[in-house]
């Protein structure tokens, strides 16, 4: 038999070595995975990255709002109220309406004019 040189034994030792560890990682994700599906662990994972990105982004908006919002106050409050006031508009022209009251011509159903001459029942009228 011939004498293998020294580097190769240390190769194969160090190999063995790494397989060993290999197959002990193997067998524990094995058993982990055993207890709780992929499926779950990567949900779990995204959602929670999902959500820590998502507050690090609002925290990062919010200081940048506050150190901006400190300079122009003015505008700030200009913006605020312009946006209040277009998500309130219907209700704003309702109430508008309903002070203006009986003053504004009101529509009626009732077919009197030319809507009888274009052949509009007769009997249907109150």
């Amino acid at each position: 038999m011939t004498r293998l040189p020294d580097r190769y034994l240390e190769d194969r030792a160090l190999r063995d070595a790494a397989r060993a560890v290999l197959t002990e990682d193997v067998t524990v994700l094995r058993g982990s995975l055993a207890e709780e599906g992929i499926a779950s662990r990567v949900s779990s994972g995204v959602a929670s990255r999902i959500s820590s990105r998502v507050k690090t982004g609002a925290s990062d908006v919010w200081a940048q709002a506050s150190a901006q919002a400190g300079e122009r106050k003015g505008v700030l409050g200009v913006i605020i109220a312009a946006v209040i006031l277009w998500f309130l508009r219907a209700p704003i022209f309702d109430w508008l309406d309903e002070l203006a009251g009986p003053d504004t011509p009101a529509k009626t159903d009732d077919m009197t004019g030319d809507d009888a001459a274009h052949g509009a029942p007769e009997g249907d009228t109150p």
